[in-house]
């Protein structure tokens, strides 16, 4: 059976096909105006014989391709066990908002935390303060690794910290280490949401910000835990729908 599962969301959308529960096409764009006119397009001539969505989107795509959906929470816990057998802990990081899951052993949900009412610590985060110090996102995660220190970043609220971040550059702060200081203070919000979820071991992550190394590598230290990101991240929450298609 070939099924397809799409995730709509704040920032891009995707799609996942599996034949016969193998891998056989992932898509993604990002996120327009008119979301469901995105998602037709990605769809285009993909070829499926059940579609399920999920993400932010999931309700509008829902009344118009008469396809079932599935929550955000429910999409990454199924997605996640697909590229990790035996994960129990997952982090996704998206363009605007955090999620913490735990699953027991047998792969079924046994709590989450989630963090959807601001943009801070998320991807859409990363994108503002990346262009406040005149880096690309690639150019921003190596910035921060090279920094010997970082600056504290005392705002929590993106609009504050991206003042925050033109003042201290203004007093001739390096840039790299207002950017580690801007990484740190990522991971210490997701790390928060992880500690009252995770169990001991490796830590599945998931989304766009998953393919940042700085937050990566932070991520590994603040939890003392093994870090496991798949070959491309953000297709895991339209994985999972896939598989829910089943």
């Amino acid at each position: 059976m070939r099924v397809a599962g799409i995730d709509i969301g704040s920032r891009t959308v995707k799609l996942a096909i599996l034949d016969d529960g193998k891998l056989v096409l992932s898509r993604k764009t990002l996120t327009s105006y008119n979301p469901l006119e995105t998602a037709r397009e990605l769809i285009g001539d993909a070829v499926f014989d059940a579609l399920t969505a999920t993400g932010y989107g999931r309700h509008l795509i829902k009344g118009h391709l008469d396809c079932p959906v599935i929550s955000e929470i429910k999409a990454f816990a199924v997605g996640s066990r697909f590229f990790s057998h035996d994960c129990q802990s997952i982090l996704d990081i998206g363009g605007q908002d955090t999620k913490a899951i735990s699953l027991d052993s047998d792969g079924n949900m046994r709590k989450f935390e989630m963090n959807d009412k601001c943009a801070a610590g998320t991807g859409r985060f990363l994108e503002v303060m990346a262009t406040a110090l005149g880096f690309s996102l690639e150019e921003f995660s190596q910035a921060a690794l090279s920094a010997e220190k970082a600056v504290k970043i005392n705002s929590t609220c993106t609009v504050f910290a991206e003042s925050e971040v033109v003042s201290l550059t203004a007093k001739g702060v390096p840039r790299n280490e207002v950017a580690l200081g801007i990484h740190k203070a990522i991971v210490s919000r997701s790390v928060g949401l992880l500690k009252k979820v995770a169990v001991p071991g490796t830590i599945f992550f998931a989304g766009g910000v998953a393919l940042n190394g700085c937050v990566q590598v932070l991520l590994e230290q603040e939890m003392d835990s093994p870090v496991f990101v798949p070959p491309d991240p953000q297709i895991v929450g339209a994985v999972g729908a896939a598989l829910n298609a089943l």
